[in-house]
């Protein structure tokens, strides 16, 4: 389990999931973007949501358990990308999810 530590909170997240995110959000604050990101939290840590404003004025970072970069799916990060567009802002999600994301959007060159 990585860590995305934001405005000074330490938020648990999956290694791979993180990685995905870090390109995602990476890629919309380097042009200045703000945006509401969203995740369920699990029912064993407790169960709920999170929504947090992400924005270039706050202090973010990316902190991995394991020591390899996984190989990035840029259909996923296409997906959390897309998402931070519609009403919801960014939504957390898996690969599985941003596949029916990225298919049901129409883009050609889904998987």
């Amino acid at each position: 389990m990585g860590t995305l530590t934001y405005a000074g909170v330490d938020f648990r997240i999956d290694d791979r999931v993180l990685a995905h995110l870090k390109i995602a959000i990476t890629a919309k604050l380097r042009v200045g973007e703000s945006f509401l990101l969203n995740w369920q939290i699990p029912a064993e840590e407790g169960s709920g949501r999170i929504s947090l404003w992400i924005s270039p004025q706050i202090p973010m970072s990316y902190r991995f358990s394991g020591s390899k970069p996984p190989e990035l799916n840029k259909f996923w990060i296409d997906a959390l990308s897309r998402s931070a567009h519609g009403i919801r802002g960014m939504v957390v999600m898996d690969e599985d999810e941003a596949r029916e994301y990225v298919t049901r959007a129409g883009s050609p060159s889904a998987p």
